[in-house]
């Protein structure tokens, strides 16, 4: 039977290897001997996993139900990893209530009959639901690891040999634990925009914005991707005016179909979110009245400058593996140009022993991209096949109407130099969306122009995010339009807006538009 450990673990066995890095540590024999005595680490623990985010601790719990013996070591308070405690998760909660309250103040309500009075918000109890959320998914994964006999330990852990993890902890002891594999699993962290300090007050990264006290008058996002415009969103919703400086020509970051960004962009201006796209910004001084101001420039024209001035300054930039004081250069573990943990297709490093996924090496930065790679990645430990399709990852944007995608967008195919042909449907014509008064976006299938085979699908639809998911599974048994067009599918439902859309891309017209 096998070992796994998740986190850290403390070991210290009679190797000489292990008794000179104990003096060198400034560590006392006395107690060395007395954390192995009372450690719960098993001595043949045969996988330690150093991170509990999605990736992390999904990988500890498969690798134990796998029969191994597993250890997870995690550096916070709290597990889940950036997900569960200052993204995915709380940003979700904020965007659900955010939206209902949106709902009350438009008048939506009484439009559909409900007439509820002028609402008023209470930012501290929504703050409140979000970390009851929170907090129940965070502890659900203790309860896991201990239901599945995972051993938590909690510290930092620091990869000291091929099969060697060293757990500091926060009262200054050290554990070392000794195991036959080692997965870094330590997820990412806000990428900093040079010259601008953040204070997680008035000038915010992703965490800082899901604890706002007040709701800013003006906020101003750095970068229009997903995270900016997740947030920026919610702050619109409980009464902020909200503007984004993007880089780029579109909303929603690299690899969004460009007519949804543009769909996108449309509905998020219905919402009173304005953009300044193909900017930059250049410098922000905090003013005498407590206001920022933000010094943003033309990306084409240098010479076109302007100040902005905002409440709450969002940085958003994106996010970069995080990697610090692991073990990596100690070790000699390779990492690429963009300071990613370097694998190959085993999710092995050059050091045999050791295994890497999730946000800090190469792909999306999806919690459901590392889940995957950490089930696999564990299973090809076990002695299992190993494969994953990238194509097949999905991407969502969860405002609303959300945004979703899988595969190759329209301006790919035609890079590559790849004959498709296109099936659109406007949410506009779906029953369902009709009924519930949620008729804005549209369903947008690129399939092989030859073989009829999907290669990408992308949405905006008020369920989206739970859409996709029928694309993903289409294109991983290599469906072709005709097969989705063909399946029978409930109604009324808003899926039947996929279906329409195969039928258009495979048949060249739709049913029902």
């Amino acid at each position: 039977m096998q070992a796994v450990y998740c986190c850290g673990r403390a070991l210290v066995g009679n190797s000489k290897k292990t008794f000179q890095y104990g003096l060198k540590s400034n560590i006392s024999i006395r107690s060395i001997f007395h954390a192995k005595k009372y450690s719960t680490i098993p001595d043949d623990t045969d996988l330690v996993v150093i991170g509990s985010g999605p990736g992390g601790y999904v990988a500890a719990i498969k690798a134990a139900q796998l029969g191994m013996k597993t250890v997870c070591v995690e550096k916070n308070d709290t597990l889940g990893g950036t997900c569960l405690n200052v993204g995915c998760i709380p940003s979700k909660a904020l965007l659900n209530n955010s939206h209902l309250y949106h709902l009350a103040m438009t008048n939506d309500f009484e439009n559909r009959g409900i007439m509820i009075g002028k609402p008023t918000l209470d930012l501290d109890k929504m703050m409140a639901q979000k970390l009851d959320a929170v907090k129940g998914l965070t502890s659900g994964i203790a309860y896991l690891f201990k239901n599945n006999k995972v051993v938590h330990v909690q510290g930092h852990g620091k990869i000291t040999g091929p099969s060697e993890v060293s757990v500091m902890k926060r009262d200054g002891s050290e554990e070392v634990i000794t195991t036959k594999n080692i997965m870094i699993a330590t997820g990412s962290e806000v990428t900093p925009f040079p010259g601008i300090e953040i204070d997680e007050e008035t000038i915010v990264s992703s965490t800082g914005a899901l604890s706002l006290k007040k709701v800013p008058e003006r906020m101003l996002i750095i970068g229009a991707g997903v995270i900016g415009l997740e947030l920026g969103s919610v702050w619109q919703r409980l009464g902020s005016k909200v503007t984004a400086v993007e880089f780029m020509s579109n909303v929603g970051g690299v690899g969004i179909d460009l007519e949804i960004a543009k769909n996108f962009q449309r509905s998020l201006g219905k919402l009173g979110m304005k953009f300044k796209l193909q900017h930059k910004v250049t410098g922000a001084t905090r003013t005498e009245n407590g206001t920022i101001n933000v010094s943003i420039e033309s990306v084409k024209d240098g010479s076109k400058k302007e100040e902005m001035e905002c409440d709450v300054l969002l940085v958003c930039i994106g996010r970069r593996p995080y990697l610090d004081n692991i073990g990596l250069e100690e070790l000699g573990i390779e990492k690429d140009e963009k300071g990613r943990v370097k694998t190959n297709s085993r999710f092995q490093t050059n050091v045999p022993s050791v295994y890497a996924i999730g946000d800090c090496i190469d792909g999306p930065m999806l919690a459901h991209k590392a889940e995957d790679e950490g089930i696999i990645c564990v299973e090809g430990i076990a002695g299992s096949p190993v494969h994953i399709d990238y194509n097949c990852v999905p991407s969502v944007i969860y405002t609303h109407p959300e945004v979703a995608w899988v595969g190759k967008s329209e301006e790919q195919l035609k890079s590559e130099g790849i004959k498709y042909k296109i099936g659109k449907f406007p949410m506009s014509a779906n029953s369902r969306a009709r009924t519930t008064n949620d008729a804005e976006g549209m369903v947008k299938v690129l399939a092989d122009k030859e073989t009829d085979r999907i290669l990408g699908v992308h949405m905006i639809a008020s369920t989206a995010g739970e859409l996709i998911n029928e694309a993903c599974l289409a294109m991983e048994y290599g469906a072709s339009a005709e097969d989705v067009a063909r399946v029978c599918h409930a109604h009324p439902t808003v899926a039947e807006a996929l279906r329409e859309a195969n039928i258009a891309a495979y048949a060249g017209k739709p049913i029902n538009f």
